[in-house]
């Protein structure tokens, strides 16, 4: 119940008993309400925050820390490429259901390694965290050629079962709202093909040991702003149109 509806209810009240009654009733709500909000904000912070500490953060901490104690280049880059490859597999186990992304990291990983192995050469692990925004960014646009693009199918995660609905409804009928989703898609699979390029160019170019620091900070970055060209254009899209692009 919203604040507006509460208080004509309670001046409708011809007893102080009854309007202290919904008062409490209301607050209880509220309350619920509150406790819900934060239980929903908390579960978003813990998506975006675990897969950017696990891919981005740990390797990068991991490899120099190797480095430090005189591991060889391309065996600390195959360590530290490791963790985000073992936190693909426990998640697939976990969830019993294996992601596009997780296969991506595993298998790129292992190809990387057989290679570096083969060939003694640390750029060919380098080269692989450049694929890895590569292949991303060709799915995430190659969504745009299927029924609903990946905008499409991360706002209807984020919305729940209730927005659900409503999101194929809007899709259905609004082509402003599938314009605008697509968009989005394709903000954020070009985001990650320029990640590719930048991540490809300083894997053959520059030292090896300077590069994991400049791909971290550099991924952080473009993914920064793709998130906020994303809240920007979606709070845009919901002034001018007063509904929700990505479920929120």
């Amino acid at each position: 119940m919203n604040t507006v509806e509460g208080r004509k209810s309670m001046e409708g009240m011809k007893s102080m008993e009854d309007a202290e009654a919904r008062q409490s009733v209301d607050g209880a709500a509220a309350t619920g309400g509150v406790e819900a909000t934060r239980t929903d904000g908390t579960h978003r912070r813990r998506a975006f925050l675990i897969p950017l500490i696990v891919n981005i953060l740990l390797p990068f901490v991991v490899y120099y820390v190797l480095r430090a104690q005189d591991v060889a280049q391309w065996q600390a880059l195959l360590l530290s490429g490791a963790i985000p490859a073992a936190h693909a597999v426990g998640t697939a186990v976990i969830r019993r259901r294996v992601e596009f992304v997780d296969l991506v990291v595993l298998a790129l990983l292992v190809v990387s390694a057989v290679t570096s192995l083969i060939s003694g050469s640390p750029r060919i692990l380098l080269l692989k965290d450049a694929a890895i925004p590569a292949v991303l960014g060709v799915w995430v646009l190659g969504s745009l050629f299927a029924a609903r693009p990946l905008a499409f199918q991360f706002g209807r995660r984020l919305g729940g079962p209730g927005a659900e609905e409503a999101a194929e409804r809007m899709w259905c009928e609004r082509p402003d709202f599938r314009a605008a989703l697509r968009g989005l898609t394709v903000l954020w699979g070009t985001a990650q093909l320029l990640d590719a390029v930048l991540s490809t160019v300083e894997a053959v170019a520059l030292p090896v040991d300077l590069v994991p620091v400049i791909g971290r900070f550099q991924s952080l970055g473009i993914l920064a702003a793709t998130v906020a060209l994303t809240v920007h254009h979606s709070r845009a899209f919901r002034r001018r149109h007063g509904i929700s692009l990505l479920g929120s």
